[in-house]
């Protein structure tokens, strides 16, 4: 049996690795979720075989309400909402790691007879673990719109209570692996983390959110692989190594996408009270409005259109429309493309999976560094719900919270139309300068509708 364990072990993590690599393309993605899916199913089937599991009453009960609200969950989820479905996902994996640690504690009397790895690899589990479900919380609730997205800050003394928390949890910790036996420790250690979750998440803005996400789910990652060495589980050791380091590197990567760094996100401040246009100063400038039929007629007569989505695009569920009006300018012999920002809409790959649903060729889409350079050659750039990642303040306003990160060059092109149901501030909470550029027209309405009128004149063409 235990041979059998573990060729099954080493069959779910080629599964594991093997349907990673299918999540690097919108082609391949569905193809390795469900491969990965499997080698999931066979870790389990394999941890359930292993000697002295009991309770079946107990794992088949879980295994019956897990089904029950994941699979409605995860089919009846809109694409929108799915930045707060993987928030809260990841944040119930943390939840159980961080309440498992605490079954070990009073199971084995404080660790009375484990070993010192076993008791600081289970402490580290509860308090990470325990970080991630309650910070998986409020950035469900800010992405849910449960709770305002803007940063809720403590002022001067954010950090020192932060730092406090932190000190606290890992001070019931060493307490702990030290021999004490008191389960007010790890309860201690539990609710001192729980606030600290709590209060990290809280002061970040809306514009972070992505990276935060991608934070905590490496997080969660980090607390199952310890979990599983203090429970001598592979399965555990693997999948939550896998996770941690995917999430780690996603992280970093987003956040060098954004210019801005790990510990900065962390400490809040970015997506912050909004402000006008232009310092600050409430100014109130005129900005151009279009038509439809105008808008058609512009693109045309262009030779290139890039088009720029975002998460106005998303809300609206325009991206088939979308595929059928650029199916039409190029029937017209114009080049159409999509400019892809790392971190447009909500979580990492949001526009990529939107377009690939409408069967838009991926060899379309764009990455920023790539496509920055070629807006200048750009006759119309066609935004759709996009407004932090095309703001020209990140690059001219040094007193604008976004400045320093990198935007989509837009302003470039000879034409800019933007797509929008009102002037509103985006994630960041701050005006777009693109708004009042004289190239900038605005086409003011629901992005699906609007889309579907420039569709319509474009066959009146």
């Amino acid at each position: 049996m235990t041979s059998l364990i573990a060729v099954l072990y080493i069959i779910a993590f080629a599964l594991f690795i093997y349907g990673l690599m299918g999540l690097t393309g919108p082609r391949t993605a569905v193809r390795g979720n469900w491969i990965a899916a499997v080698g999931m199913g066979i870790a389990v089937v394999a941890t359930l075989l292993t000697p002295g599991m009991s309770d079946w009453v107990l794992i088949a009960l879980g295994v019956g309400i897990g089904t029950v609200v994941g699979i409605p969950s995860a089919r009846k989820v809109k694409m929108t909402a799915m930045p707060q479905m993987v928030a809260l996902f990841n944040g119930v994996g943390g939840g159980a790691v961080a309440l498992i640690a605490w079954v070990e504690f009073r199971t084995t009397e404080g660790y009375a007879h484990e070993p010192v790895y076993v008791a600081i690899a289970s402490l580290f589990a509860a308090l990470v673990g325990s970080v991630s479900f309650w910070g998986s919380l409020i950035a469900f609730g800010k992405l849910q719109e449960m709770i305002t997205g803007r940063p809720v800050t403590l002022g001067k003394v954010q950090q020192p209570v932060n730092l406090l928390l932190l000190v606290g949890s890992v001070a019931c910790g060493v307490a702990i692996s030290f021999g004490a036996t008191s389960e007010l420790l790890i309860i201690g250690l539990l609710v001192a983390s729980a606030v600290l979750g709590v209060m990290v998440v809280l002061p970040i803005g809306g514009a972070d959110m992505p990276v935060v996400i991608s934070l905590l789910n490496a997080l969660t990652g980090l607390s199952a692989a310890a979990m599983g060495l203090a429970l001598d589980n592979t399965a555990l050791i693997v999948a939550g190594m896998i996770v941690g380091a995917s999430g780690s590197i996603l992280t970093n990567l987003m956040a060098k996408a954004m210019n801005r760094s790990i510990p900065a996100i962390v400490a809040g401040g970015f997506g912050g009270a909004a402000v006008a246009a232009g310092g600050g100063s409430g100014e109130q400038r005129p900005v151009r409005s279009t038509s439809a039929a105008d808008t058609a007629i512009q693109m045309a007569y262009a030779s290139r259109v890039v088009v720029v989505p975002g998460y106005g695009m998303a809300v609206a569920q325009a991206q088939h429309a979308v595929r059928e009006m650029a199916d039409l300018l190029e029937g017209k012999g114009i080049t159409v493309s999509y400019a892809i920002h790392p971190v447009a809409g909500r979580m990492p790959g949001h526009m990529n999976v939107l377009l690939a649903e409408a069967d838009v060729p991926y060899e379309r889409l764009k990455e920023m560094d790539e496509i920055n350079s070629e807006f200048a050659q750009t006759d119309v750039a066609l935004v759709i719900g996009a407004n932090d990642v095309t703001n020209p303040a990140a690059e001219t306003d040094p007193s604008s919270p976004i400045y320093g990160m990198p935007i989509l060059k837009v302003n470039a092109s000879r034409s800019v139309i933007v797509l929008k149901r009102s002037m509103s501030s985006g994630f960041a909470g701050i005006d777009n300068d693109l708004f009042y550029d004289p190239k900038t027209s605005m086409l003011f309405g629901d992005a699906k509708s609007s889309v579907g009128d420039i569709v319509e004149e474009l066959k009146a063409l």
